[in-house]
């Protein structure tokens, strides 16, 4: 549902606002694409126009695992798959961006948004991948194990190691 009041609040702030609400309405959803995020903030309407500067922050300029060029935001983390989700401590980020701004301040933005900070620091900030880890690497524990399904680890690898010399 769009706002009902224009609001002038800043890219970055608008780009956060768009993905929490994403999560919030899709919660078994990992991770968004650019153009999810930037739909949706266009739905929303907070500023009243759609605004160019929104698709490279979502690109960009939020994203925390990313070089900084130029900005410096830690709202957004790039997963694997080259989606975006938010950026949750523990989560890594480049050394440049290092103390940037991850949420929003309160106070600029809209008043109906503010609990969107709130959900955030209570219960997303919080979560963790499935395999109980905010660490990237270690959250690919268990995959592709359907591969060797069923046979002894130590087969399976001499299998695959059948004719080397």
């Amino acid at each position: 549902m769009p706002s009902q009041t224009i609001h002038e609040i800043k890219v970055s702030d608008e780009v956060w606002i768009a993905v929490a609400l994403l999560h919030r309405k899709y919660p078994d959803h990992e991770d968004f694409s650019v153009e999810e995020i930037v739909d949706r903030a266009r739905e929303e309407g907070i500023t009243g126009k759609q605004r160019p500067g929104v698709y490279v922050h979502v690109l960009q300029h939020c994203v925390a695992n990313r070089p900084p060029n130029p900005g410096r935001y830690c709202m957004l983390f790039e997963t694997a798959k080259g989606r975006r989700r938010l950026w949750r401590p523990g989560d890594r980020l480049d050394p440049k961006r290092a103390g940037a701004k991850f949420i929003p301040v309160r106070e600029d933005i809209p008043a109906q948004y503010q609990r969107l900070i709130d959900w955030y620091l209570s219960t997303y900030a919080k979560m963790t991948d499935k395999n109980g880890s905010s660490d990237q690497i270690l959250s690919l524990r268990g995959m592709g194990k359907e591969i060797w399904r069923g046979e002894h680890p130590d087969k399976y690898v001499q299998k695959l190691r059948a004719g080397w010399e």
